[in-house]
């Protein structure tokens, strides 16, 4: 009997998505291995290799991936972050469904694995201005980034080419004479890690979107405080001002006509 081809979330296809076609693939915290098993089944990498540091996880997506009958085509490893890993092995990391520290974590203890893969599709679910601070600090050059609303949440994934040499140190370069040059391009470094400069430039319809629930959020809290006279309250508007601040900088990067 043919196997039933695997439908990804709305999350998931955009990682899919951003692969290379023809990358061999390996999927760091792979839970029920639907990514691995998805790139086989559409041809779009020729191996992958799904990893987690969770028995459990791993144990379901070994299960998937023989009753898909894939089991030449994909490998299976308990491993913590990319430990168990050999470099040269796959073309395309992804990284997924995790926070922007523990990714770094991973990304840092590794780095010279890292740096010989040919692309790295990261998708953090917190602490991304962070994340994208670390991966300009560490000459980790993002070139393209997608975002999707799913059942009330945004995820956003960036594609990141390691090793990006010149490139990734033309980045932290220009960040530094921006703090020389002055507050506007500072202000400009800010938007683009907090909200991506991939998204703004693209002018992304569910950034778009993202931003506009957040200023209305926002400004309730903003008209919540005002009618407080709590010192808490009071110290917490200039935060809330400014962030407010932010996202409205970004609507108007986005609604610019250039």
């Amino acid at each position: 009997m043919k196997a039933e081809k695997v439908i990804l979330t709305k999350r998931l296809q955009m990682i899919a998505d951003m692969i290379t076609m023809g990358n061999r693939l390996v999927d760091v915290g792979c839970d029920h291995g639907f990514l691995p098993l998805y790139v086989i089944q559409q041809g779009i990498s020729p191996s992958a290799l799904a990893m987690d540091v969770n028995q459990g996880p791993l144990e379901a997506a070994r299960k998937n991936v023989e009753e898909a009958g894939l089991s030449e085509c994909i490998q299976l490893r308990i491993s913590d972050g990319l430990k168990a890993y050999n470099a040269g092995e796959s073309d395309t990391m992804v990284c997924a469904g995790m926070g922007g520290p523990l990714m770094e974590k991973i990304l840092t203890e590794s780095f010279d694995k890292v740096m010989g893969l040919k692309e790295l599709i990261l998708q953090p679910q917190s602490e991304i201005t962070q994340f994208r601070q670390f991966l300009r600090r560490n000459g980790l050059h993002i070139v393209e980034e997608d975002a999707v609303e799913e059942e009330g949440k945004y995820y956003i994934a960036m594609k990141v080419i390691p090793g990006a040499g010149q490139e990734g140190e033309q980045s932290s370069g220009e960040f530094m004479n921006a703090v020389e040059a002055g507050e506007e391009e500072l202000e400009q470094q800010k938007l683009f890690d907090t909200y991506g400069e991939c998204l703004l430039r693209s002018k992304h319809p569910v950034l778009k979107e993202y931003l506009e629930l957040q200023l209305k959020n926002l400004q309730q809290i903003e008209g919540g405080l005002e009618l407080q006279e709590s010192e808490k309250a009071l110290s917490r508007l200039p935060e809330i001002r400014e962030e407010i601040g932010l996202v409205e900088s970004a609507l108007s990067y986005i609604s610019f006509d250039v």
